[in-house]
């Protein structure tokens, strides 16, 4: 029988918080939540009345720092990452439930994952079925140090589960833009700590070609207004990031 570790960084997440660790309920033996030290709504306050988390307020590290400092935090060598904005579907629970009774294959699990853009389940676009690396075994990976996007490095073969993981990405229009401009300037300094440069082509013709791709080549037409905004947003992502690198550049 393999019992589950989950771990959850959290900042400002009283929206969801709690909506996330409801769905571990019956499935995880062990949660870790990282606090981060600047969190002010109340998150705190969620997370104390689930008694069977283990939580700690920290300072932030990074995001891929601070998830290998809550990997020691864990119990059992197989860990869940799942990010508070996120939920196990009950299928993904049953998933799990089979999963602590075999014998893993590998070493670490792709899910997929339903992101939910401005209410609706954006099912073009690219974004669906959007494979996560989100279950492993601790003892054979580590996160890397990325500034945005984190990934796990993992040693060994790679396997898949069938079901879905929720994600509610950007409940609205603010929330979008009070993550973009974070986003952008992290993916900015990634660019530059690697050396590369924003020339007039990276803000001419990447912003456009993302929007093609998504919105025609990906189907996000399909999505309705949804897919048309999602496509926007997201070259205007593009769009920043090569501002913000070219500002880097130019100071």
């Amino acid at each position: 029988m393999i019992n589950l570790s989950a771990i959850i960084i959290a900042c400002n997440e009283k929206n969801n918080i709690g909506r996330c660790l409801q769905s571990l309920n019956d499935v995880i033996d062990d949660i870790v939540v990282l606090i981060d030290s600047k969190t002010t709504d109340g998150t705190e306050d969620i997370v104390k009345s689930f008694p069977n988390v283990n939580y700690e307020t920290v300072e932030w590290r990074g995001y891929g720092p601070t998830k290998n400092y809550a990997l020691t935090k864990t119990k059992h060598d197989w860990v869940l990452w799942i990010d508070a904005d996120e939920e196990l579907t009950p299928e993904l629970k049953e998933e799990l439930r089979n999963f602590k009774k075999s014998k893993p294959r590998h070493n670490a699990y792709y899910i997929k994952r339903r992101a939910f853009f401005l209410g609706k389940w954006i099912k073009h676009c690219g974004w669906y079925p959007g494979y996560v690396l989100r279950l492993f075994n601790k003892n054979r990976a580590r996160f890397d140090s990325k500034n945005v996007h984190e990934g796990l490095q993992v040693e060994g073969k790679k396997g898949y589960l069938k079901n879905d993981l929720n994600h509610y990405t950007d409940p609205d229009v603010k929330h979008y833009f009070e993550k973009f401009n974070n986003y952008t300037t992290l993916a900015a300094g990634e660019l530059h700590s690697k050396g590369k440069r924003a020339g007039m082509r990276d803000l001419l013709l990447r912003p456009p070609f993302l929007f093609l791709k998504m919105y025609i080549l990906r189907l996000g037409f399909m999505d309705g207004l949804h897919g048309l905004i999602l496509s926007v947003f997201s070259s205007l992502y593009v769009f920043t990031k090569y501002v913000k690198l070219w500002e880097m550049d130019r100071k």
